[in-house]
């Protein structure tokens, strides 16, 4: 049985002889895109869970500070209630504050 990279490489240069320099340079560029997403993938995920927990330490902090996030544990409260509501009730809550957050940009231009 041949190697991943050995067939691959191999259709790309059978691809290459059959139509030409321009796809097999295209199907090149797809091909070292496809090897680079799962790291990428894997970086931006673990940005994202790095950002996550900055984010829950900055409000766990302010609120044993008693800074503006203590004053919001209601906010947290009926932020749990919303997630865990019904898909499309969550859907038709965030279209009325898109509507109502453009009604006031509409109102101070």
């Amino acid at each position: 049985m041949h190697a991943p990279q050995s067939l691959l490489q191999a259709a790309l240069n059978r691809l290459g002889a059959r139509l030409g320099s321009g796809f097999a340079d295209s199907a090149a560029s797809l091909a070292v895109l496809a090897q680079e997403a799962p790291e990428r993938l894997r970086r931006e995920l673990e940005l994202f869970w790095s950002e996550v927990e900055q984010e829950a330490q900055r409000l766990e902090t302010e609120v044993t500070a008693g800074g503006p996030a203590a004053s919001r544990g209601t906010a947290a409260a009926s932020a749990t209630a919303w997630a865990a509501a019904a898909p499309q009730d969550q859907i038709d809550d965030l279209r009325a504050r898109v509507a109502s957050i453009s009604r006031q940009l509409e109102d101070q231009a």
